[in-house]
């Protein structure tokens, strides 16, 4: 069939439309995951276009994927983060949607908490499994969107599920028809698409779905879902791990408009950040993300990482507030006892400060030469140095500024005697062997005993 295309305004051939393939032995991709060696990547040599959408929005799974790796968070800090990551998304809702649990008594009355505030954005939305009998709370709860599990690997749809791919497809479109009747908004959560039969099962499920969507006259989200990490960002990548391939084949093939297209990642691979700016780069609108990219395993696309990436793609930050990232961390770690690696990029305690004493000395005559962008400016976290043998007065006063966040009025100069108290330990310390920096725990011991000595 040859049609033009509304995206390219080109005459564009489509070969057909893909029918299910219902196999009889689970398609498991043995000659790509042996699961006895590391996870092979085929390359077929076929490119497909950038597609970037003109617009391209996060969306959060904090208050649900976050929750699955660690104890449930109470419904006053849910009620606390969802403020923040508001904030934090601006008046245009950069961060567009969140997504909550609806099983435990504590999800709701933290749903029910959240959509009191009357905050515009995030859009509260939930998550079920693909269950007649779960939309019953959805519906009683008002919410007009909620996340479907439609698991598409025959990993899952065999192994898991126990059902063939028909048996499996029926299933699936039987509770997204529940929730069309409804009224309320599917979106669909392919789990684990990195494995799935792209062509013998996605496309067409997708089909199904988009036929659906159609005649009920509501829009279906589609969320394609790296559940384990396999997909990679890199052009002429053969499916079903090419990122690219993925989103195009989506768009091309079902013509899932991006708005409706969404990308959900997790880091087992170290490639969650690329693949999420890929999805936007190659056709999805949205993508998902959690709070410190707190998730199962290795964790899902941290939603500080996309805010960058969206300021880096669009040249603006489009009203959001990157500062109060600083604030979620902090909350994270001082009301929620939540260790954060000190190396985490913008949110870790050393992402912007220097250890060698060379990089100190540079740090202290410019800060640029050293930090990657204007940390006091954009994150509200000045560039830090760490403290050693090397740093004299002066670096010990930048130190407690820094740490500190003393500015203006508040901030102390190297002739401060609680500089030349720390130094003079500093000094001890090495003076009697000490080789290693000094830590900054070490640092605000030292700093409360000297508040309780001269106070």
């Amino acid at each position: 069939m040859i049609e033009i295309s509304k995206k390219s305004n080109l005459l564009e051939q489509k070969s057909y439309r893909y029918s299910l393939q219902d196999v009889e032995e689970p398609n498991l991709y043995r000659e790509i995951y042996t699961y006895s060696e590391v996870p092979m990547v085929p390359f077929n040599h076929r490119r497909v276009p950038l597609n970037m959408p003109e617009e391209i929005w996060i969306t959060d799974t904090s208050f649900r994927d976050g929750m699955q790796s660690q104890a449930p968070y109470t419904v006053k800090q849910i009620v606390d983060l969802y403020k923040m990551m508001s904030r934090l998304g601006g008046p245009k809702g950069i961060i567009r949607a969140t997504e909550f649990f609806v099983y435990s008594e504590n999800d709701r009355k933290a749903l029910n908490s959240c959509m009191e505030l009357g905050l515009e954005f995030p859009e509260i939305t939930t998550w079920i499994r693909a269950s007649l009998n779960d939309f019953k709370l959805v519906k009683d709860l008002g919410i007009k969107e909620t996340g479907i599990l439609v698991s598409c690997s025959d990993y899952h749809i065999f192994k898991k599920l126990g059902m063939t791919r028909k048996q499996a497809l029926e299933h699936y479109l039987k509770t997204i028809s529940a929730a069309l009747e409804m009224g309320i908004r599917p979106r669909c959560h392919f789990e684990d698409i990195t494995r799935a039969d792209f062509y013998g099962f996605v496309v067409p499920f997708v089909n199904a779905i988009q036929a659906l969507s159609k005649e009920a006259g509501i829009p279906v989200r589609i969320r394609a879902c790296d559940t384990m990490g396999y997909g990679v960002p890199y052009s002429e990548v053969a499916l079903p791990r090419s990122v690219p391939g993925i989103i195009y084949g989506l768009q091309h093939y079902s013509d899932v408009p991006s708005e409706q297209l969404e990308w959900h990642g997790h880091n087992d691979f170290y490639k969650a950040v690329a693949n999420a700016s890929c999805a936007w780069l190659y056709g999805a609108s949205a993508v998902n993300t959690s709070l410190l990219g707190i998730g199962e395993r290795t964790g899902n696309v941290p939603l500080e990482a996309m805010v960058f990436e969206y300021a880096s793609l669009k040249g603006t930050m489009d009203g959001m507030d990157p500062t109060v990232i600083t604030e979620i961390a902090d909350y994270f770690k001082n009301e929620m006892g939540y260790n954060i690696p000190p190396m985490t990029p913008f949110v870790g305690e050393d992402f912007n400060t220097t250890r060698a004493g060379i990089h100190a000395d540079g740090m202290l005559k410019d800060e640029e030469i050293y930090n990657i962008f204007d940390t006091g400016k954009i994150l509200g976290r000045p560039a830090g140095v760490t403290v050693s043998s090397t740093s004299g007065l002066a670096g010990i006063a930048y130190w407690i500024n820094a740490h500190y966040r003393l500015s203006g009025s508040e901030a102390i100069t190297k002739k401060d005697p609680i500089v030349a108290y720390v130094k003079e330990w500093v000094d001890e310390q090495y003076a009697d062997g000490r080789q290693t920096v000094i830590s900054s725990r070490e640092l605000e011991k030292l700093i409360q005993k000297y508040k309780k000595e001269h106070n």
